[in-house]
């Protein structure tokens, strides 16, 4: 299992092979990952703890909001803007291609590339 820190909380790679990746995240509590899309990354998103908000759409100016609690979960294709953010301390799973690199950044708080 690889853990890797991030400015917003926390990614744990389950598993990653050639089919697909598992990874539980921990969004702290009033943080939010970048505004994003992938080109070839399809992903499920299921809430095990908190509040997630996801903001996701066809574009960065067309975005509809919902908030996910515990059981809840949405799947991302790819080219669909989206963003999760915690409205509280919220953990979880990500099931997806495996295309760990496959990220293009529109916004970050954290002034990532």
């Amino acid at each position: 299992m690889k853990f890797i820190e991030k400015p917003w909380g926390s990614e744990e790679v389950i598993e990653i092979n050639d089919k697909y990746m598992v990874k539980k995240l921990t969004m702290k509590k009033n943080h939010r990952c970048s505004l994003q899309y992938h080109d070839i990354k399809k992903e499920t998103i299921y809430v095990l703890s908190g509040d997630l908000k996801i903001l996701i759409g066809k574009n960065k100016d067309a975005l509809e909001t919902k908030v996910y609690t515990a059981g809840d979960s949405i799947t991302i294709n790819p080219g669909i803007v989206h963003r999760m953010e915690g409205l509280t301390d919220t953990v979880y799973l990500e099931a997806s291609t495996p295309e760990m690199e496959d990220i293009v950044r529109l916004s970050d708080d954290y002034e990532r590339d």
